[in-house]
């Protein structure tokens, strides 16, 4: 169960940047820094389709509502890319069966996408652009540094996921209550006035002069 630690962790990882697992994964195996990494991830063209995927994220992730309609997309390639890296780990390392791997790679990346899609939804109604810049560059920096502490510690940085996962699910949750009641009491603010405007009465025709005096 060695490896456990390290699926979670790229499981995590991929439901934010899936991409970015792929290129840090391969670059590690590539240069020598773990023989954690499957052959299949430090191949040259893996590399090169992570990389240029990776930089087109980069972009559309840090545009106010174009981030919203790539995280739609990518509701189902990066839980499948969790699943399938997890997988490739588990059959490298031999410890844990490689279906097991999938399914903890995958519902694990599946959670955090969850939580990275909500997230820019609600940022999403602040009518700046800087937040959704801030998070990315935020989210970027993290797996990259969560990833690159769990070749060598995995245990402990499978915690920190773990941890940043359920902070992630309770923030969610948090700000879907609150953006619910901003809705709720807006509609009923609209209600209010419209029922508070006085309503026009039909004016009555005068009755037709036909030239004769009345007394």
């Amino acid at each position: 169960m060695s490896v456990l630690p390290l699926v979670f962790t790229s499981g995590w990882a991929s439901g934010i940047n899936a991409y970015a697992v792929v290129l840090l994964f391969g670059v590690f195996g590539a240069t020598g820094l773990t023989d954690e990494v499957p052959e299949s991830l430090q191949r040259t063209d893996v590399l090169v389709a992570a990389g240029v995927l990776f930089l087109c994220e980069a972009v559309a992730d840090k545009i106010p509502y174009v981030d919203s309609i790539w995280d739609s997309v990518h509701t189902v390639i990066r839980p499948i890319a969790g699943a399938v890296v997890g997988a490739l780990l588990a059959g490298q390392n031999g410890s844990l069966p490689e279906l097991a791997a999938g399914a903890v790679g995958g519902s694990t990346a599946l959670l955090s996408h969850f939580v990275k899609a909500g997230t820019r939804m609600a940022v999403n109604t602040t009518p700046e652009p800087f937040s959704n810049v801030a998070l990315s560059l935020a989210e970027d920096l993290g797996v990259a540094a969560i990833v690159t502490f769990a070749v060598f510690h995995p245990v402990a940085a499978a915690s920190i996921a773990g941890f940043l996962l359920l902070a992630g699910l309770a923030i969610l949750v948090f700000l879907a209550q609150r953006i619910r009641r901003f809705w709720r009491r807006r509609s009923q603010r609209r209600e209010e006035r419209r029922l508070a405007t006085p309503r026009a009465r039909p004016r009555v025709p005068a009755p037709p002069d036909d030239g004769s005096d009345h007394f």
